[in-house]
């Protein structure tokens, strides 16, 4: 199953010139602990509820501050067409818990994270307990 038909969905971003403060707000009514940083329609960075945790109680920066000062830069993508185990290869070797999803131009079509995967992996092994059960009681 490719990663794209999966976890295709609108991803909720920000600009880097927005205000931190603007970004805890969205990330609050969102329901999301991370937003992509897009400059116009390319990816530019990637500012998680732990970046914002850590700057502002460090007092490296304040709520006015622009989500620019603080966000990741080297955003690890991984493409659309890619599967599964991709996506948790990645995760691993890199230390991440969230990949914006790319189509083949570069532009953001999905998000795919840590918990999404584990969640997807968890229902596929029950489906396959399910189908051993049957086999394993006669």
């Amino acid at each position: 199953m490719k990663l794209g038909e999966q976890f295709r969905s609108e991803v909720v971003t920000i600009e880097p010139g927005d205000k931190i403060a603007s970004a805890v707000w969205k990330m609050k009514d969102q329901h999301v602990g991370a937003l992509v940083v897009v400059d116009k329609d390319k990816i530019v960075g990637i500012l998680t509820d732990r970046d914002i945790a850590l700057a502002l109680g460090s007092d490296q920066i304040g709520s006015g501050g622009s989500v620019s000062a603080i966000m990741t830069r080297d955003v690890i993508t991984i493409r659309e067409n890619e599967g599964v185990f991709n996506a948790t290869q990645k995760l691993t070797e890199k230390g991440v818990r969230r990949l914006p999803i790319v189509d083949a131009k570069g532009h953001l079509v999905g998000l795919v994270t840590f918990d999404d995967l584990f969640a997807l992996l968890a229902t596929e092994i029950a489906n396959l307990s399910k189908a051993v059960a049957p086999a394993m009681a006669t």
